[in-house]
């Protein structure tokens, strides 16, 4: 939040907020593969400990030059080290499950951590920038993965997964040739495109509005407290939900909600309606990661989870761009509206994910 709204308060426009934003996507389209290959290496400590490194340096750069052209180097370096740390981390706790039941909830309980800094980051930003300026602000963010470090530093590194025999020329993009994970990551990078459209228009339309930075990063905030609160949720009723009618009913849910989103003009509605959307977006990552593991043999989770980042993020790079020149040209309410027909569109491929089963058995060795 902090870096578009500086952007915004220097006079650049929208599309270039929007080029701004793509950046935190770019680095991980292209470190993806290697991220995930890597982590099948080493594990997860070595990974982590190479991510905080760079998620520290690209904020410390935006705090010591907080101009356009360094914001966007800072992008690029945060970007990369999210997307290496969350794939490490996603394949540590996925093997770390015995079963389905416990994939989604061991899932729901990572997922709690990226709800919690997503509620944590634009509302502590918002007050350092309304109070002590960006500057603090991105000094802020830049002392944050420390604290990641702490937690993770002691952590048991599993035993080490052995390839086969026959697959040791396998390569990622075999994993495209099996339906069910072309189906999952179509799912994902819609609902994903949902998560960006909140995350980058909110701030425009907030800003057009004349919302102060406080307030903006309390409706994100609210977002984030409403997807971390139904990932608490998730765990205890892991048993009686099923990933496809959790996905589907998430997609219904967010088309209705982004159809209503620009008619609000309330802070206290429009937060509301945040909430809700957190609550519907919230559900999803728990259970489309169930389904990764389940439909990707063991010794390849690595890259199955890269694969997923990069097909979102890939996303990433274009929509905010896609977005800032949509908004130049049909307004930023058309976005919201266009993005809930396109999800509201895809709903029924949710249905095709009933059977993962299937799935399941053809990839195994």
């Amino acid at each position: 939040m902090t870096a578009p709204l500086l952007a915004l308060r220097e006079g650049h426009s929208a599309a270039a907020v929007g080029l701004l934003m793509s950046l935190f996507a770019l680095t991980q389209v292209f470190l993806a593969l290697p991220a995930g290959r890597y982590a099948d290496r080493h594990g997860l400590r070595r990974p982590l400990r190479l991510s905080v490194s760079a998620a520290m340096v690209g904020a410390g750069l935006a705090a010591a030059f907080p101009v356009f052209p360094v914001l966007c180097l800072s992008a690029l370096l945060t970007g990369g080290a999210t997307g290496a740390a969350t794939i490490a981390l996603q394949r540590h706790v996925g093997r770390a499950a015995d079963n389905s039941t416990q994939l989604k909830q061991v899932f729901s309980w990572l997922a709690i951590g990226p709800a919690a800094s997503n509620f944590l980051g634009p509302f502590s930003a918002g007050l350092m920038i309304d109070h002590g300026g960006f500057r603090s602000a991105f000094l802020l963010m830049a002392a944050l993965p420390l604290v990641s470090w702490f937690w993770v530093r002691t952590a048991r590194e599993l035993p080490p997964v052995i390839r086969p025999e026959g697959h040791s020329g396998n390569r990622a993009w075999d994993l495209l040739s099996e339906p069910m994970f072309r189906r999952l990551l179509l799912v994902n990078w819609l609902l994903a495109s949902c998560w960006d459209v909140h995350t980058f228009v909110l701030p425009v339309l907030g800003h057009e509005r004349g919302l102060s930075a406080s307030v903006i990063g309390s409706i994100l905030g609210g977002f984030a407290v409403a997807a971390a609160l139904i990932r608490v949720l998730l765990p205890l009723l892991a048993a009686r939900l099923s990933e496809w009618a959790t996905i589907a009913g998430a997609m219904a849910m967010t088309a209705a909600l982004f159809g209503i989103y620009p008619l609000l003009d309330a802070p206290l509605a429009m937060g509301l309606c945040s909430v809700l959307l957190g609550f519907a977006l919230g559900s999803v990552q728990p259970m489309i990661m169930s389904m990764l593991h389940q439909i990707t043999p063991e010794h390849r989770h690595g890259e199955a989870v890269a694969m997923r980042v990069m097909a979102i993020n890939a996303s990433s790079v274009t929509m905010p761009m896609l977005f800032g020149l949509a908004g130049a040209v049909i307004g930023i309410s058309a976005v919201f509206w266009v993005t809930g027909a396109v999800v509201a569109g895809g709903t029924r491929l949710a249905f095709g994910l009933s059977r993962p089963d299937t799935a399941a058995s053809a990839y195994r060795p």
